[in-house]
């Protein structure tokens, strides 16, 4: 490590760098009635210019990009370990340390690799990689070869519970799978959730089932528009190396892939097809797979590295000592996309908003809950983990591996892309309605002054996009908490344009840095309204469940069971 690096850490554990003289923090809406008074004295102490200073660092080049598996993650790591240990709080990880040691392997598809539209006499079109495809083998072996015919199969999804099936019980067995982003679309709440969408249309739904049908391959045709993000995040998020959790068994895909929607309207065009009827087909009950002419022949070069990285895991012990043995956790990502030594001019994907404003919110909350004079009945958690941009990876880890029970989990808490925009007049809580924790979210965001505001893009599906998916996997009841778009000063529409242009022009790539000018004014509140939260969970005489229903609820259920 060089020593200027030494120096710059250094100094940030102790919190001598400040981007500005911290302003005096106005003094957050009463919780009169539900905290104590230590809670909210430990509340108030909540500061926004130390938020800043925790994003500064984890944002800086120095870090380089906070990697999965790569120098820069690592030391990510230290330093939210480094702070948990400040703040005197009880390491929660393996062996007495506050790092929960996650197997993971590093896939790297190398250039020898080749992806090939194979036509009708044999014509075959080499695709560009990153500009037309991205691909990974899944069965981290160094050589995968695939050649196999192509069918269309819709949205990829069977879904009983809606009836809807889009196999048909075809067998697909050794083919490559074509399909749609997203689910079909609805107005109606009952048939996958109306305009929301659920984990059916999420990607790792579509490869995970396609792995399950025995299929070789499966590539996704994005479309900016269904994706609710445009090409460039796909080729960002999929160039480099890409990790896995360490195999356990199960199918893997050969290739898993993306195309683009031009080289997906050529492809149907090929076939004598018209891409758009494909895809109103797709759209009905009645829809059933579409065996293409062409194949894909896939040539699979891929570099594989095991690697340990780490979660990072703190608790606070809870006063009670029946119920010191129950938890409310915490958690946010600490990783980001790296650097992209392949790429030109500024490679370092800094990850400012994403996630290192969720870390300086999760530090906040940890420094708040270690000063205050009085301990809630339940153990809190603090669990900053890695992987999410390969796919949720450290949640899944950590909802397997609980340092407590998941069925002794009240509650978890996130904090994913809280954008320092200024003094928020919303919250979001998309999930939380799904919990029976609603009706105190709803009372307590009140009491700060928040407006709930539904997701104001459901058909996104953010829901399935952030580590508290994983918890909730697993049974626990979890949500995020982030700002809406109404902001002092600001109507709605302002914004809406601000996450529209972050999302454009920000979102996974290099310029999503740190700015002095950033106000994390709004930070702030959401750390205080998740302190609340949090506090209120943990002091309930029974652990948060979730409605009745709710396609968690059999998860927590079971976790219960064996408690």
């Amino acid at each position: 490590m060089r020593k200027s690096l030494i120096v710059v850490i250094a100094f940030f554990l102790v919190g001598g760098v400040r981007a500005q003289e911290p302003s005096k923090n106005p003094r957050p809406a009463m919780v009169s009635g539900r905290l104590p008074g230590p809670a909210i004295a430990a509340l108030e102490k909540i500061d926004p210019e130390r938020i800043r200073a925790h994003v500064r660092f984890l944002s800086h080049d120095l870090l380089e990009g906070r990697g999965t598996g790569q120098r820069g993650g690592d030391i990510a790591a230290e330093y939210i370990a480094t702070q948990f240990a400040l703040d005197g709080l009880k390491p929660a990880g393996a062996n007495g340390t506050y790092m929960q040691k996650v197997p993971l392997v590093g896939v790297t598809t190398l250039p020898d690799s080749n992806f090939s539209l194979v036509l009708p006499r044999n014509r075959a079109v080499n695709l560009v990689p990153r500009d037309e495809y991205v691909a990974y083998d899944e069965t981290q072996q160094p050589q995968s070869d695939v050649d196999a015919e192509i069918v269309f199969v819709g949205y990829g999804i069977e879904a009983p519970e809606y009836n809807w099936d889009d196999y048909k019980g075809v067998d697909v067995k050794g083919k490559v799978l074509l399909m749609l982003v997203n689910e079909p679309p609805s107005d109606d709440p009952k048939f996958f959730k109306g305009k929301a969408l659920t984990y059916y249309g999420r990607w790792t739904y579509k490869f995970e089932e396609a792995a399950r049908k025995g299929a070789a391959g499966a590539i996704l045709i994005h479309k900016t528009e269904m994706a609710s993000y445009p090409w460039e995040v796909v080729r960002n998020s999929n160039s480099g190396e890409k990790a896995y959790l360490k195999l356990e068994g199960g199918p893997r895909l050969k290739v898993a892939s993306w195309v683009n929607f031009d080289v997906a309207t050529k492809l149907a065009a090929t076939e004598g097809l018209d891409l758009n009827k494909l895809m109103s087909d797709a759209r009905s009950h009645e829809f059933r797979p579409v065996q293409l002419r062409t194949r894909l022949s896939a040539h699979m070069v891929t570099k594989v590295r095991p690697f340990e990285s780490n979660n990072v895991i703190a608790m606070l012990p809870g006063s009670d000592s029946r119920l010191k043995n129950e938890a409310v956790i915490y958690t946010a990502h600490y990783d980001h996309l790296g650097v992209r030594p392949d790429m030109s001019g500024d490679n370092i994907y800094n990850g400012a908003n994403d996630n290192a404003t969720g870390c300086g919110i999760l530090l906040e909350l940890a420094r708040a809950y270690a000063l205050s004079g009085q301990r809630p009945r339940r153990s809190i958690l603090f669990a900053s983990v890695t992987g999410e941009e390969q796919g949720l990876l450290g949640s899944e880890y950590l909802g397997r591996n609980p340092p407590v029970p998941a069925g002794k989990i009240a509650l978890d808490l996130n904090f994913d892309d809280v954008p320092p925009l200024g003094s928020p007049q919303e919250v979001e809580v998309s999930g939380a309605e799904r919990t029976t924790f609603y009706p105190v979210v709803d009372a307590l965001a009140k009491e700060f002054r928040l407006a709930i505001r539904p997701d104001a893009r459901p058909e996104a599906g953010h829901f399935y996009r952030s580590d508290h998916f994983s918890l909730a996997r697993a049974g626990i009841p979890a949500f995020s908490i982030n700002e809406g778009v109404k902001y002092k000063g600001h109507d709605a529409a302002w914004g809406v344009q601000q996450a529209d242009e972050y999302t454009t022009k920000h979102y996974h790539q290099p310029s999503d840095e740190y700015h002095p000018d950033m106000d994390f004014t709004g930070d702030a509140v959401m750390a205080r309204f998740g302190f609340a939260l949090g506090w209120e969970a943990a002091s309930q005489p029974k652990v948060v469940g979730w409605q009745k229903g709710e396609e968690f609820e059999a998860a927590r259920l079971k976790s219960q069971a064996g408690n």
